[in-house]
């Protein structure tokens, strides 16, 4: 009742929830604009990107397209957030932009006047289009959709897909795996690259062409592909891609090649780099059409390989590694306005900067820092940046392209932010597992009066190759516990990036070694030098891998703990290895062998096997739509806790996948999660210095 009552009060006054000061919470959180997807116009002088404004009784977000000059000065939306524009994208000669929209409940792509104007729809397809790239002239037009990749026409596809709806039997025969992939159930489509030619109004004309026939898998790939992992060549020739080949071995294979096709189909696809059996993707080509850039990792059936930077001459085939002695995992590059620099962002000792490479001595130097970059731009002369960190949520900084001069550009929550209090975040290291340097954070309370003490929220981050980095994050961000009067303690365990690839590789094969013992140490640390923090009135929490981990240490590592969150995290070991659908990612996980070859080592770390030791307070919250960690993994750790007879709660959500996206969901977890925290530590409703 209490949560309910929370949610309905923010759902009545949300203007109420910001007028006065106050300790940062879930309402400021879900409330928040978020800025992203930063493109500069060609001249470099304005900036399109997104803006996400939240529609809390629709229970859901609101796109919008903005321009903001990029020497600083007001912003104004270009279109209204009922259309639910993203994705803008200039046109070569900077006069107007181009965004994906609903139409009819169908996503097609549309443009509008860069100085503003009704938009209008350029394309009328029957299905979804999922993301687009324009040719450099700007007279064609290149879109993924779903398709049935048997159909010769886009209406064969959409005739199939009614006939299905139609048919009163719902049952679906798969003779292959993936049956689903993240959230989403398989229907037979995959998506393909279609091209369309652009008439005299600017209009696409007739029946899109397939350049990706024969090719069985997905462009971009699934779920998170998007345009980034395809482009036209400088002359509008050719289109190079990144794909997967499906076949049977999808759900084990990391083996991503990047294939070229003429633009005008009139030759099949050719694979550039079918010699590297791990994956390369993200294709980029020099302005001058000679060179073709991408991302290579070297070894198969790892997602988290250290991402390397190459350079193919595209007439002798002849291929080379950019700065190989980086230590750090690349993503999407862009390249500079005079062809002799490339850039990207990469997690790097818990930050996640903006990098400048430079291509010929391969010498890498920090461009933006200072927090994480979400998204940039490349311009002529200088950068764009969509910036946050652990005080700030994201807003676009310009910047010379060394990075000199970077200034805000947009100010989209000031005034949210005038009246929110968060806590004040300290980076610390110390020497873990293996005698090597492990880094972590802590985060006073909000009002932290020195001399008190404060229970604790130990967050454990998921991944496992991930991290906690400076950065503000919209599911687990740590100053919505600092603001409920908890501080916070997390831990960049081994396993970790942003440390070098040996470190990162470190907790394969070893989920319970290392990192435990990293967070046993970071733990020590944090009380012999936070002194605030209170020893006896601490919960651990964490979600996917930190979910395992929550499972995990609530048998082996119990002692420190008044109460356990733990949100769609691997309870059983033996049966992720047969319900999850990335198989690469658990069989690499465990030496790279299946369940049936090597038992031992899906056993050796399985918390199912030490439920008998349970025996602090645990909170499990699972989605329905997680495909990756399946939600019998939570039901059975609350069936395990409620048989002990440990207090336990189960949160479920039937419409959530691995996160918890919706904006009232947000609150209930956050509440929730929250409250169990509360009432096992017995920490006090605070306001800004004062009690309640």
């Amino acid at each position: 009742m209490k949560s309910a009552l929370a949610v309905a009060l923010v759902a009545v006054l949300p203007a109420a929830a910001i007028a006065e000061p106050h300790p940062f919470n879930v309402n400021d959180l879900v409330m928040m604009d978020r800025v992203s997807d930063p493109s500069l116009s060609p001249d470099g002088r304005q900036i399109a990107f997104s803006v996400r404004e939240t529609d809390y009784d629709a229970n859901k977000g609101r796109n919008s397209i903005w321009l903001a000059p990029a020497g600083g000065g007001a912003p104004k939306r270009l279109t209204d957030a009922n259309l639910g524009a993203a994705g803008a994208r200039w046109s070569a000669d900077g006069s107007s932009l181009y965004f994906l929209a609903p139409k009819d409940g169908v996503g097609q792509v549309w443009q509008i006047d860069a100085k503003g104007g009704a938009p209008r729809q350029i394309t009328w397809m029957p299905l979804d289009v999922n993301n687009f790239r324009l040719s450099p002239d700007g007279k064609r037009l290149l879109v993924s959709m779903d398709v049935f990749t048997d159909c010769e026409t886009l209406a064969c596809t959409t005739q199939r897909l009614d006939a299905r709806k139609a048919d009163k039997a719902t049952g679906t025969v798969y003779d292959k795996i993936f049956v689903r992939h993240w959230d989403t159930w398989a229907d037979g489509r995959r998506s393909q690259l279609f091209i369309a030619d652009l008439g005299g109004d600017g209009r696409a004309q007739g029946e899109p062409r397939l350049l990706t026939k024969g090719i069985d898998g997905d462009v971009p790939s699934k779920p998170f592909g998007d345009e980034s992992e395809y482009a036209f060549s400088p002359d509008g020739s050719m289109v190079y891609y990144n794909v997967r080949i499906a076949g049977t071995t999808e759900p084990w294979s990391t083996n991503f090649d990047i294939y070229a096709v003429p633009a005008d189909g009139s030759a099949g696809s050719l694979n550039l780099t079918a010699d590297n059996p791990a994956w390369d993707g993200y294709p980029l080509p020099s302005h001058d059409g000679k060179t073709l850039y991408w991302l290579a990792m070297t070894r198969p059936g790892f997602e988290a390989d250290r991402f390397g930077i190459w350079a193919m001459d595209l007439a002798t085939g002849a291929k080379r590694e950019i700065a190989p002695n980086w230590d750090r995992s690349a993503s999407a590059l862009k390249l500079s306005a005079d062809g002799k620099t490339l850039y990207t962002t990469s997690d790097d000792k818990g930050e996640h900067p903006l990098f400048a490479v430079d291509i010929a001595s391969g010498k890498v130097s920090r461009v933006v820092d200072g927090g994480s970059v979400a998204g940039f731009d490349i311009g002529p002369k200088g950068v764009v940046a969509a910036r946050n960190d652990l005080r700030r949520p994201t807003d676009l900084y310009a910047a010379d392209l060394r990075g000199k001069g970077l200034k805000q550009v947009t100010r989209f929550n000031a005034e949210r932010l005038k009246n929110i209090r968060f806590g004040e975040p300290t980076f610390f290291t110390f020497q873990g597992a293996k005698g090597e340097s492990v880094q972590g954070y802590v985060v006073k309370p909000v009002g932290y009066r020195a001399g008190k003490k404060y229970p604790v929220a130990f967050i454990i981050h998921g991944g496992p190759q991930g991290a906690m980095t400076n950065d503000f994050h919209y599911r687990w961000n740590p100053q919505t516990y600092a603001g409920q009067g908890f501080a916070v303690v997390t831990i960049n365990f081994h396993g970790s990036t942003g440390y070098g690839q040996k470190f990162t590789d470190a907790i394969s094969g070893d989920w319970g070694g290392a990192p435990l013992e990293d967070l046993k140490l970071g733990w020590a640390s944090a009380l012999e030098n936070f002194r605030f923090l209170d020893r006896d009135r601490a919960c651990a929490l964490g979600a996917s891998y930190g979910g395992f981990m929550a499972f995990w240490i609530a048998g082996v590592w119990n002692e420190p703990w008044k109460c356990i969150v733990a949100h769609d995290g691997v309870f059983d070991a033996r049966m992720m290895s047969y319900s999850t659908e990335e198989l690469w990612f658990d069989e690499w996980e465990h030496n790279g062998k299946t369940q049936y070859e090597d038992p031992a080592a899906y056993e050796k770390f399985n918390p199912v096997n030490h439920v008998k030791d349970w025996r602090v307070p645990l909170l499990v919250v699972h989605g329905d739509k997680d495909f990756r960690i399946p939600s019998e993994q939570g039901i059975a750790a609350f069936t395990a806790a409620q048989r002990r007879g440990i207090p336990s709660k189960f949160l479920h959500f039937p419409d959530e996948n691995h996160w918890v996206l919706k904006p009232h969901n947000s609150v209930l977890w956050h509440d929730t999660v929250n409250d169990w925290l509360k009432q096992w530590t017995a920490v006090e409703e605070t306001a800004v210095g004062r009690k309640k």
